[in-house]
């Protein structure tokens, strides 16, 4: 979905610059919280368009990020470029950030209901295992997910509009839609630009898949992995993060 649709996914925020700066934010103050107030080594293993990675590095934190998207990625590097922002960027698959990565980071990030996308609980327990590798001893991993409820509508199909955006001079209707099946859903996404009077609309979608993984299979997760002192954190980010430390053994 996201080599589809890298260069206009800023518009899912009403205003993304606002977005990155708030998420930093927000996410720095955590950070100060369960590691300290210095600059920290932090990888980012899903970062999409750069979002979490573009308003952590201003601190002056060392930012590696990545994602399995070259577009997202290519996006997110020029970014960085533009504001002047020292961040290294990489492709790759979450579940194989130990081998791309390394050993050695404060923190391990995976923001914005990133890791759903993985197909089912043993996939995510991979790539769980391998966030816990690549932090140093008594480093911290954070998941932003959305919180998947058993009794939450899974009727199909579903429609999110996400409203009118601006890109530059152009208007866009973005929306999202949803197709449930079981504890997994695809999704597709909808950029329609407005081309003028008596021309069609111009219309940019993306399609992918999510599983609808609960808070707490995903904190006993992060426990199975090895991770210590496991919890759920709400209000930082418009999402629960779940936290978990590598411990000091």
């Amino acid at each position: 979905m996201y080599n589809d649709i890298a260069n206009l996914y800023h518009l899912v925020y009403p205003n993304w610059n606002e977005a990155i700066e708030k998420q930093g934010n927000a996410l720095n103050g955590l950070i100060r919280t369960f590691v300290g107030s210095a600059p920290v080594s932090i990888l980012d293993v899903s970062c999409g368009i750069g979002t979490q990675a573009l308003g952590l590095a201003p601190f002056g934190h060392n930012v590696t990020a990545s994602d399995l998207s070259v577009a997202a990625v290519e996006r997110a590097r020029s970014e960085a470029v533009t504001r002047g922002l020292n961040i290294t960027f990489k492709v790759a698959d979450m579940r194989k950030c130990f081998e791309t990565h390394g050993s050695g980071f404060d923190v391990v990030l995976s923001a914005d209901n990133s890791l759903p996308h993985l197909p089912g609980e043993e996939d995510i327990r991979v790539a769980l295992q391998g966030f816990h590798d690549c932090l140093k001893k008594d480093g911290v991993a954070f998941v932003n997910l959305r919180d998947y409820l058993e009794d939450e509508d899974r009727s199909s199909p579903q429609m999110w509009p996400y409203g009118f955006r601006y890109n530059g001079s152009e208007r866009y209707f973005v929306f999202q839609t949803r197709d449930w099946s079981n504890n997994s859903y695809e999704v597709a996404m909808y950029f329609v630009r407005e081309v003028g009077e008596g021309v069609p609309a111009c219309i940019t979608a993306g399609l992918s898949r999510y599983y609808a993984i609960t808070i707490d299979n995903l904190m006993s997760l992060f426990k199975d992995v090895g991770f210590t002192d496991v919890q759920r954190l709400d209000g930082i980010l418009h999402q629960p993060i779940v936290v978990g430390r590598r411990s000091t053994l």
